[in-house]
């Protein structure tokens, strides 16, 4: 039996590595993924991407979601 769960992310300033590490994908091909984007997300404040942008960024690449196999 296969089902789709979604995980709970809870809505903060992440750092790439982070968002990385939710996605489940290397952090330079999230740089890629969010390369398109960059103007309406805007430039990181420091290490962080901000709540707004980080929102953007679930908005056009979707949130992730996890699936388990059991």
């Amino acid at each position: 039996m296969t089902t789709i769960k979604s995980k709970e992310i809870p809505l903060k300033a992440y750092s790439i590595t982070e968002l990385a590490r939710i996605y489940e994908m290397d952090p330079r091909t999230l740089k890629k993924w969010i390369k398109p984007f960059e103007t309406e997300i805007g430039e990181k404040r420091g290490r962080f991407y901000t709540i707004p942008q980080v929102k953007i960024i679930f908005e056009k690449l979707d949130l992730p979601s996890v699936i388990l196999i059991s």
